[in-house]
């Protein structure tokens, strides 16, 4: 979760001669997958598919990530540039320990375009609890593609893979022996 702060407009009082803040508001953040279907619900287009979102998509899917009240347009057109790149800084955010360097790919093929409903598939689909929806999106598809590597069938490795496994296994052993063979 991402909280930020923004404030409001300053004005001040010639009467009592005090400065005052009206329209400030905390903002508690989530970028998940109720969010996600929320905005897919209202635009009919899939959020993770890429391409350019207009200003006002961009300022809906913050509101959208809210957790607890309302925030009106204003409100956000009032955010510092800092507050904008921390909040594209937390959607970008892996938010999980995990890396999928030496794992293997599975089903590495023609993409999907992945919606909100796909992604409520792979929860049924691997008996993973709704309760992950309010998750970090990105920590919930590394989740998602554990599940997947996990469940898929290991591949065998050809004769020539092997032989190339097992020659340069034998060159580190080598050098690290000092011997020639």
């Amino acid at each position: 979760m991402l909280q930020i702060e923004i404030g409001g407009d300053e004005f001040y009082d010639e009467e009592t001669e005090t400065f005052s803040v009206v329209g400030g508001v905390t903002l508690e953040l989530e970028h998940s997958l109720v969010s996600l279907s929320k905005w897919e619900s209202k635009y009919k287009r899939p959020f993770l598919a890429g391409g350019a979102k207009s200003e006002d998509e961009t300022l809906d899917y913050i509101r959208m990530m809210v957790v607890e009240g309302d925030v009106s347009n204003e409100q956000l057109r009032n955010m510092s540039q800092e507050q904008a790149d921390a909040i594209s800084e937390y959607i970008n955010s892996p938010e999980s320990a995990t890396t999928f360097g030496m794992m293997p790919e599975v089903n590495k093929g023609r993409g999907e375009t992945i919606t909100a409903e796909l992604i409520y598939y792979w929860l049924v689909a691997y008996t993973i609890p709704f309760e992950v929806e309010t998750w970090h999106l990105n920590r919930l598809l590394a989740l998602v593609r554990i599940c997947n590597i996990k469940n898929s069938k290991p591949t065998k490795m050809s004769r020539r893979a092997m032989a190339e496994r097992n020659r340069q296994l034998n060159e580190q052993r080598r050098a690290q022996l000092g011997t020639t063979g």
